[in-house]
């Protein structure tokens, strides 16, 4: 199959690029003397409208013991869109795939069970240095130091462990057991985000979040942050010199690096509501939490065996992401009306470590992908799925998904032979074997 790649026109950078604070202008939290009446001067009502105010207009949550209250204070905030999750995990990457467009993410967990599951998601969100706010309901302020043994905790009177484990991949962290300084603490791990470009932990004790206190009566002195800009020109000229070099390769090959997974391409699409995400993964990869990959280059994907080349795009403002898009989210993204494009390729097994190690493990058992989506779908709202076996009918697929199903979120199952490897990941597989069986060193 021949294929060109050609720079996309007019190549810009997204209005809001990785680590990039909303519509590229400086950032402001807060108007300086804005009055709020007493009853809404609440902890609770007080982040939410933080969240707003750095351009954080739809946070991921999965509700729990510790952080009902708060939620309620969030969904009251009439600027901000709660968008319910399955999962943590899933809830974490997708305040990642967010923050990522919008240059800031937030996701609402509750205490230890919940804090606990998210954390590889934020620890992957301090590795690209995206600012999301991780926000825990924590337990109630009178709990702390009276060597209880609380519900939703590994057993250990001491509520420590889980501040602990967000301390390694943090930049900033913020216990409330107070209200005298939540304030000051919240507003310190909100504007740590923005200015390290990493993520915070702010942990609120569930029986504050109601309570008024005289210090959310009145927005304190502007924050101001100046904004990381791309350079157009320099964007420009990369994309030349990409296309350049793969239109003179005889085989090219894309190949991004681990980064980000799950429900990523669910929060991406949350945040970039102008665009339509596609979404490329592989079965293996559908169901379990790892082996992502992202490539941001806006165009449209035509897939040769396994290897993804890219053409001239047809629809300029559609963002490519490949990326892992776990079962569950299939049912967040169809609940939030999403009409992003998801290319699944069934090969029947874990066929990167197939090449490094094979064995028994790496085998999966297949499941009719199309069907799952659609009895996820279960006939609320708009979603097509198809399954395709040859390159005619993937190109089939793609236009009806492009054109007649511009609106639905679409599912496309490619169904490929589990040898259809390309060489370059034979010979990567090899040398990742060869290093992983080093013997050791002698000792001394």
């Amino acid at each position: 199959m021949n294929s060109h790649v050609e720079p996309v026109e007019g190549a810009k950078p997204m209005p809001n690029g990785i680590g990039c604070l909303p519509n590229g202008n400086s950032h402001t939290i807060g108007p300086a003397a804005t009055l709020i009446p007493f009853n809404d001067a609440t902890l609770g009502r007080h982040i939410a409208r933080r969240l707003v105010q750095v351009g954080v207009t739809d946070v991921f949550t999965v509700p729990g013991y510790f952080n009902l209250t708060l939620l309620d204070h969030l969904i009251a905030e009439p600027g901000l869109n709660n968008v319910g999750c399955c999962n943590e995990l899933n809830a974490g990457y997708a305040a990642d795939g967010y923050a990522r467009s919008r240059g800031v993410g937030a996701c609402v967990v509750t205490f230890t069970v919940g804090g606990l599951s998210i954390l590889n998601a934020i620890a992957g969100a301090y590795s690209e240095n995206l600012p999301v706010i991780c926000i825990v309901g924590g337990p109630n302020s009178n709990d702390y130091g009276t060597n209880r043994n609380l519900h939703h905790t590994i057993g250990l009177p001491d509520f420590t462990q889980e501040l602990r484990c967000f301390q390694t991949v943090t930049c900033f962290q913020a216990v409330v057991k107070n209200l005298e300084d939540a304030h000051e603490l919240i507003d310190t791990a909100i504007s740590t985000a923005l200015k390290e470009s990493k993520p915070v932990y702010i942990s609120i004790s569930c029986n504050l979040v109601a309570i008024p206190h005289p210090t959310f009566s009145r927005e304190p002195v502007p924050f101001a942050l100046s904004p990381r800009l791309s350079n157009p020109a320099g964007l420009e000229a990369a994309v030349e010199a990409a296309a350049t070099f793969l239109n003179n390769a005889v085989k090219p090959v894309l190949y991004g690096s681990i980064g980000w997974s799950v429900g990523a391409a669910l929060g991406y699409a949350q945040a970039a509501k102008d665009k339509r995400v596609i979404a490329c993964i592989g079965d293996g990869s559908f169901q379990v939490s790892h082996i992502p990959l992202q490539i941001v280059v806006a165009g449209r994907v035509i897939i040769t065996k396994t290897s993804f080349v890219f053409v001239k795009s047809n629809f300029l403002h559609v963002q490519l992401i490949m990326s892992q898009v776990a079962a569950q989210d299939m049912s967040t993204m169809l609940r939030c009306g999403q009409n992003s494009i998801i290319f699944l390729i069934n090969n029947g097994g874990y066929t990167a470590e197939v090449e490094i190690h094979d064995g028994p493990y790496n085998v999966i058992k297949n499941w009719n992908y199309a069907a799952l989506v659609d009895a996820i779908h279960n006939g609320y709202g708009k979603c097509w799925t198809t399954k395709v076996r040859c390159e005619e009918d993937l190109k089939e697929a793609i236009a009806t998904a492009t054109r007649k199903k511009e609106d639905c979120l679409c599912f496309i199952e490619v169904m490929a032979h589990k040898d259809d490897t390309s060489k370059e990941l034979l010979e990567w597989g090899s040398r990742v074997s060869a290093a992983s069986s080093r013997p050791p060193n002698p000792q001394q």
